[in-house]
């Protein structure tokens, strides 16, 4: 078989980059030079592949500042609204070739490195990921972040600069075991410390009513140290900021505590301070009230909201003094989206300012909050939402306990109004819940706070109406919207599938990476034999590239024209990948029934981190692994059905294994996943989809028709009428051989010699505890995949569907979600007006 192109050597065939201008490339070359030489320290010689790396992005950042600083300026000039996305996760990936792309400096860096002697794709791969999220949360802000900057939207990104991000998953004996992300030790070339806007954040203290207002006294200090990241957009010479806090403590932290002997001590203590920018809590979709947990929220929240009101005052170049001191038109400049609950604490946070220190009457200062502030929910599964003990608000944010309780105090009296002798529905409203350990729900909090309400995809909006905030619904229904997810195109179509975004520019040219709805313009397409072989070529090239990576890495030979069945996220128990192991140990045992049969082969791939605490998540990577090591050792199976778990699923993996899939795993339990944002990314790689009719593959099946994916399983009501008659596993069990032939080997030990009991865990809960229904869907799910195999033998049919799926992705962009919010949430018209790029001068 033929060696797959390099994406080097592909983009030396690209149009789509446009081709780079010889000045450029010697431009690049010049500059690379001038950067490898001040990076290499005097007694070094000889560079290693490090430095070539930090050469070329210094010599790419260059190219940034000169806009970044320009995009600044003008912002200032024109005073837009500006909007501020708050987020604890932020999860970036690599910033190189994003970089390279949307400045449109690709080729001429390409060429420039190549003339040099060096690989580029090689150089790329030295870059760390910055994994400062967990999953679909952080990684929906990366994108959002870039689609602002393409919008020219004046917009901020602010969260924590975390030391450690999401844990490096090694596997071991078929175990996850978690490595610290070390993600800083060499430095990272993209970001720029900015001290002189480093901002104090108070915790603990007690709080005084005294005749000239309310004092929080006695607090403890620590610094909030900002270090900004440029966003840039596709090809308009907009730079955006990423502003990142890190804890520093005070010169004076805790010495005055101590005895003048213990000096040492008090110097050690100040890591106390400084822990609360660590590391990322490595929980996707469950709440850990932990206080450092809840200190890192409040850090982020009172260093932006301070940050936020000195730029609202001072809205001049370069000018810190104030131009407004009244907040009449605070509404007006400031837009806050809270991402999630976890920067709730901006509701009371900006009370206080504009309560204690700016001396706004209360009513006035919750008008403005509720005009600046709103919200987007992320999940319905009860685990996940956040409730604070009040104990604990108590001792560490004690004026804002009692600006929640003044709030809660309010809008409990307005519900009482409105549905006079209603105690359940007060109880069930109410900010506070009272129990044996009182709790702060921070969901009602951010309703009550925000004048409007998202979920992320139609359905799950539609659950958080009818179910999670059916009674704040029924208060306010104006303040409820949709606005479903998206992904930005320039990463995961351009930058991760060069070869697929070269041939659908061959077709439509380039417009559809800023506006992806021009995808539909592919629909003729669907019958042109010669476009069906372009974009069968494509994934077969890609598929050659992942296997010879996953022989490199896993040491394993993959049959490239086999399915490449993917199945990449966070492992939970409600993203059911039980679901995909029960089904590959039923093709598993079909294959040993009868060897002598045809079988459409397939290599399933299984990827993802599981929070070091969920006990039965670690159990599940390790039923994958076994099944694997089973799987792709029986001589009868040969390379008909392989298995793969594929380690440190990250940003920069899923740019790899996404344009090479054949078939995307969206397989929730209809009701749970809020949106899912990897179900679009394999829709436009030209994957098809296997789902339930949850999160966004519901509006997906509505873009592509649902004849051109593979639905399969109960619906929400379905669910729903299952829990009232009460779920019995052990019916399915009874009832289908299949099924429990697979659980009994599980059970068995038949996958795990070694240790017979190992998976007792998985089947007891499978059969007498499963809130996700596994048993309910499995029959389904194995007829559903036996349609894919008969479509797959059809190569060309298989095709049409890809390119159908593909043509009709254009609403999953995330341009398309940001243009929704600018207009429905934050007042504000997306600007396709080009900044000048540096060397121009400005009129």
């Amino acid at each position: 078989m033929a060696k797959p192109l390099t994406d080097s050597e592909k983009r030396k065939q690209i149009s789509v980059r446009g081709l780079a201008g010889l000045g450029d490339v010697a431009e690049v070359r010049k500059s690379f030079n001038r950067h490898l030489h001040f990076t290499l320290v005097k007694d070094r010689n000889v560079a290693t592949p490090r430095d070539y790396f930090f050469a070329l992005a210094h010599t790419v950042r260059d190219h940034l500042v000169g806009r970044w600083i320009r995009t600044q300026q003008h912002y200032y000039e024109r005073d837009p609204k500006r909007i501020y996305y708050l987020s604890l996760e932020f999860y970036m990936g690599r910033t190189l070739q994003n970089t390279m792309v949307n400045l449109g400096l690709q080729n001429a860096c390409d060429e420039a490195i190549y003339q040099l002697g060096l690989d580029l794709e090689e150089l790329e791969e030295i870059e760390e990921d910055a994994g400062l999220g967990n999953g679909g949360l952080g990684r929906l802000a990366a994108c959002f972040l870039d689609s602002m900057a393409t919008l020219g939207l004046a917009a901020y990104g602010y969260g924590i600069r975390y030391e450690f991000g999401i844990f490096n998953q090694k596997i071991v004996n078929g175990w996850q075991v978690e490595e610290a992300d070390d993600w800083l030790r060499y430095g990272n070339p993209w970001e720029k410390a900015r001290p002189e806007y480093m901002l104090p954040v108070h915790f603990y203290g007690h709080v005084e009513h005294t005749p000239d207002g309310v004092k929080w006294l006695d607090t403890q200090v620590v610094l909030a140290m900002p270090y900004d990241t440029p966003v840039p957009g596709y090809k308009n010479n907009t730079v955006n900021t990423m502003r990142l806090w890190s804890a520093k403590a005070p010169n004076d932290f805790k010495l005055q505590d101590f005895n003048v002997g213990d000096y040492i001590e008090a110097v050690l203590d100040r890591n106390l301070a400084e822990n609360i920018s660590r590391v990322l809590y490595p929980n996707d979709n469950f709440f850990e009230g932990k206080e450092l947990r809840l200190k890192q929220e409040y850090f982020v929240v009172a260093a932006t909201l301070q940050d936020i009101i000195r730029r609202f005052k001072s809205s001049k170049f370069g000018c810190r003094d104030p131009v407004r001191t009244c907040f009449e038109t605070f509404p007006d400049k400031v837009a806050i989206q809270l991402n999630d609950t976890h920067p709730a604490l901006s509701i009371p946070e900006l009370m206080r300012i504009l309560v204690d220190v700016e001396k706004v009457d209360w009513d006035k200062a919750w008008e403005i909050t509720k005009k600046t502030c709103a919200y987007t929910n992320h999940t319905v599964l009860p685990e996940a939402l956040e409730r604070w003990p009040v104990s604990m608000f108590e001792k560490l944010l004690p004026r804002h306990l009692e600006i929640i309780y003044a709030i809660n105090q309010r809008h409990l009296d307005h519900v009482a109004a409105l549905f006079p002798g209603d105690v359940d529905r007060l109880r069930r409203m109410s900010v506070i819940e009272e129990g044996d350990c009182k709790r702060i729900n921070m969901a009602h909090l951010c309703v009550i706070g925000s004048h409007a309400v998202n979920g992320v995809a139609r359905i799950h909006s539609e659950i958080v109406k009818q179910s999670v905030f059916k009674d704040f619904y029924e208060l306010e229904p104006e303040k409820f919207q949709n606005k479903t997810n998206g992904i930005t195109p320039r990463r995961w179509l351009l930058l991760c599938n060069p070869g697929l975004a070269d041939t659908i520019v061959e077709k439509i040219g380039e417009e559809f990476l800023t506006d992806l709805s021009q995808l539909k313009k592919l629909l003729p397409l669907v019958n042109d034999e010669a476009f069906i072989r372009d974009v069968a070529k494509v994934k077969q090239e890609n598929k050659l590239k992942f296997s010879a990576f996953l022989e490199k890495e896993y040491k394993v030979k993959i049959n490239p024209s086999s399915m490449f069945d993917v199945h990449v996220k966070r492992i939970h128990e409600y993203k059911r990948q039980l679901l995909n192991c029960l089904h590959v140990v039923t093709l598993y045992n079909r294959i040993k029934r009868d060897p002598a049969k045809a079988f459409v082969p397939r290599t399933v791939m299984i990827g993802g981190k599981a929070a070091p605490g969920y006990h039965m998540a670690k159990l599940i990577i390790k039923l994958v692994t076994s099944i694997g090591d089973v799987v792709n050792h029986d001589p009868v199976v040969g390379d008909r059905l392989k298995v793969i778990f594929l380690e440190n699923y990250r940003v920069s993996l899923a740019e790899k294994v996404i344009p090479a899939a054949d078939l995307s795993q969206q397989i929730s339990t209809a009701g749970t996943e809020a949106s899912g944002t990897g179900n679009m990314k394999f829709m436009l790689n030209g994957a098809l989809t296997i789902g339930t009719m949850d999160g966004a593959n519901v509006e997906m099946a509505e873009e592509a028709g649902a004849e051109n994916l593979f639905i399969f399983g109960l619906r929400v009501e379905d669910v729903e009428a299952l829990d009232q008659k009460g779920y019995n596993a052990r019916e399915y069990y009874d009832r289908l051989p299949e099924l429990k032939q697979a659980v009994d080997q599980i059970s068995s030990g038949f996958f795990s010699p070694k240790e017979p009991d190992c998976f007792r865990d998985i089947v007891n809960m499978l059969m007498h505890h499963d809130r996700f229904k596994v048993f309910a869907d499995y029959e389904a799910y194995v007829q559903c995949q036996a349609q894919v195999d008969q479509l797959y033998r059809n190569p060309k049919g298989w095709t049409k569907k890809v390119i159908r799926n593909i043509a009709c992705s254009g609403k999953f962009s995330s341009d398309r979600t940001i243009t929704e919010y600018a207009r429905e949430i934050w007042g504000v018209e997306p600007s396709d007006l080009q900044i000048p790029p540096p060397n121009i001068p400005r009129d």
